[in-house]
Formats: C-alpha cells, sequence, structure tokens
C-alpha cells in the first residue's frame, strides 16, 4: 500500500512540530514571566521606558500586573502581555475604581487609552493607589 505524498508530508510535518515543541518544552523556553518580585516590576519599568526608576511598587497578588511610581511622581501601570510586559505612565485620562468583595479592595485601573485595556489588582495598599492614580488624572484637568 502506497501513501499519497501529501499525507507523507503533512506526518513528516507533524512530527517535527512535536520535536521542535518538546525541545522548546525540555529547554524552558516561553513560558509566563511573573511580577512577582520588587526587582521584577524594576527590570519591566525599565524596559517600558528607559531611565523609569520605581520608589514605590505594588504588585497584584498574582503576579500578573504591577503599578509604580518614580521620584517625579509619575505612576506607571504595568500588565503581562503575552510573554512580555507592557506599561504606559499614567496621564490625565486615568482613572482608578476600587472594588470591594468582603472587606477586601482590589483595583480597576483604566489608563485612558483603550487599546490598552483596563488591569486589575488585587493589592493590600489598593486605595492608596486609587487615590494617588486619581490625583494623577485630575491634575492635568485645567
Amino acid at each position: 500500500m502506497e501513501l499519497p505524498p501529501l499525507v507523507v508530508q503533512t506526518a513528516g510535518s507533524l512530527v517535527a512540530i512535536l520535536a521542535l515543541a518538546g525541545l522548546a518544552w525540555w529547554m524552558r523556553l516561553g513560558g509566563s514571566p511573573l511580577l512577582d518580585s520588587d526587582h521584577a516590576v524594576q527590570r519591566a519599568a525599565g524596559e517600558v521606558e528607559d531611565g523609569f526608576t520605581p520608589v514605590a511598587i505594588a504588585r497584584d497578588a498574582t503576579g500578573r500586573a504591577a503599578l509604580a511610581r518614580d521620584e517625579a511622581g509619575r505612576i506607571m501601570v504595568i500588565k503581562r502581555h503575552g510573554n512580555r510586559f507592557a506599561g504606559r505612565v499614567l496621564g490625565s485620562g486615568a482613572q482608578a475604581r476600587l472594588w470591594r468583595d468582603r472587606g477586601e479592595a482590589a483595583l480597576e485601573v483604566d489608563p485612558g487609552e483603550a487599546r490598552f485595556g483596563k488591569v486589575f489588582l488585587d493589592s493590600p495598599d489598593a486605595e492608596t493607589w486609587a487615590d494617588a492614580i486619581n490625583r494623577v488624572s485630575r491634575t492635568g484637568d485645567a
């Protein structure tokens, strides 16, 4: 029984794909980076904007998002985007909203940029950060 060339080619491609996926898994490539330490947040903030040096940091409990404030009072929101991080320095269009559940407060940050989207953080100091973000928003209004 002779197999059609297209079946052989498809099977060969499938074997090659599985071999490459196995090699990537074995080498621990890819994965899902987390903002699980202050150092990780500092590194991500520096990648988003060169020279941004956080003096205050709030990390999400899951490590998927963070807030960072620099000496000038600028606040950056950082979130995971694929296997990298994306961030924005918040401006006058930014808003923060608190969500309360059983006494715990979570923070929703809207950087005012629809393409970036909203970021949710489960952080113990959510109220403090919400106030700071909303102050940034008000300073742009004149």
